[in-house]
């Protein structure tokens, strides 16, 4: 009797550990195991170490507003954070508006979708993605308009994973991802019917030159639209709280220095663009878009329990718990940087390049 019942309780830990780690473990079906988190292009065994530079940077501030130090400081962060985001979190790396009667899924959709529709591209356009990580919202993007993406991330596995996720989701054929720093792309003078980025240029340095490049790429007559992170007009710089927040976001996030809302259209007139429409997508009517971090509290102490144990076996690399308690932390600031209204993540401005539309 007792060698049955200590069998059994063996299996009912076996099983709980599977399901652990195996059923809980990923964000969707199609996304990231917790079995395989790594530390992107980094190896295994220098993860905590770049761990260490990617904070260091914070320690010079001034050297990560200058552009030649931006490729090595975004690219050192995503090494470190995109299997954790695309197990955690999904593979598109962005916040969007809680939709009531929506899951978190079909929500993001929706708000990559907008922006698409914003650009009014037509099926068999060829548009950009400026900042597109593993591809999520180029592949929503690509099979709602049937337009033809063309995707840079600064970071090749990035670029792995995204090329991975086109092929597994049929969209290869519309699907393009191209590793490159989008302030010095590599294509050429009006070659893109559309643009859109969404959440990635708030790592560019000066905005001006993110948005000077996207000029130059764009065909006249073209629309580009932008969802930015900013701080709005509540905030505060003489609040040591709302610094705080702030610069919490910063650090956790991979940012130069956010800018203030009231400086996004004017920065694009700046080099060249019409304003067609600027709007902060975060404010009412529209629901919370920090309300799902706040429902993954939960989740994150289980992950971040099962990320412990797999560092301490060795099969996570030695630094992810730090990097995963990195990200917590910087939850934590977005979340009350969206309580307060201090900061969004989505102030959207909709330009257009001057000129004649020419045809495709």
């Amino acid at each position: 009797m007792d060698s049955v019942a200590l069998f059994c309780t063996g299996a009912l830990l076996a099983g709980g550990l599977y399901w652990f780690v195996c059923l809980l473990g990923p964000a969707e079906q199609k996304g990231k195991r917790a079995v395989d988190l790594s530390g992107g292009s980094i190896s295994a065994e220098k993860v905590q170490d770049n761990y260490q530079q990617y904070w260091s940077f914070f320690r010079r501030p001034k050297e990560i507003e200058k552009a030649e130090k931006v490729p090595d400081f975004v690219d050192t962060f995503y090494n470190l954070v995109t299997d954790i985001y695309e197990w955690g979190w999904g593979q598109s790396f962005h916040f969007s508006p809680a939709i009531p009667g929506k899951s978190h899924r079909d929500a993001t959709r929706l708000h990559e979708e907008m922006a698409v529709d914003l650009i009014e591209v037509k099926p068999g356009d060829r548009i950009l993605d400026a900042g597109c990580g593993v591809g999520g919202p180029m592949r929503a993007i690509a099979a709602h308009s049937r337009a033809k993406v063309v995707g840079i991330t600064i970071n090749e596995y990035q670029v792995n994973r995204a090329r991975i996720h086109n092929k597994k989701a049929g969209l290869d054929s519309l699907c393009e991802v191209v590793q490159g720093n989008f302030l010095e792309m590599p294509f050429p003078e009006n070659s893109f019917d559309g643009a859109y980025s969404i959440e990635a240029t708030c790592h560019a340095p000066k905005l001006e030159e993110v948005y000077a490049e996207i000029f130059r790429v764009l065909k006249p007559g073209s629309l580009y639209v932008s969802y930015e992170w900013v701080t709005t007009e509540k905030y505060k710089a003489d609040d040591p709280e709302h610094v705080e927040v702030i610069q919490g976001i910063e650090r956790g996030d991979a940012l130069p220095g956010l800018r203030s809302s009231a400086e996004i259209a004017q920065i694009a007139k700046k080099v060249g663009f019409e304003v067609v429409k600027e709007k902060d997508l975060a404010k009412p009517p529209s629901q919370p878009w920090w309300t799902r971090l706040k429902m993954g509290r939960i989740a994150y102490y289980r992950n971040h329990i099962l990320v412990t144990i797999l560092s301490a076996i060795g099969i996570a690399p030695k630094g992810t718990v730090d990097v995963h308690q990195m990200l917590f932390t910087t939850a934590d600031y977005l979340t009350r940087g969206g309580e307060t209204g201090i900061f969004s993540p989505m102030h959207m401005v909709l330009l257009r390049k001057p000129g004649a539309p020419t045809s495709s």
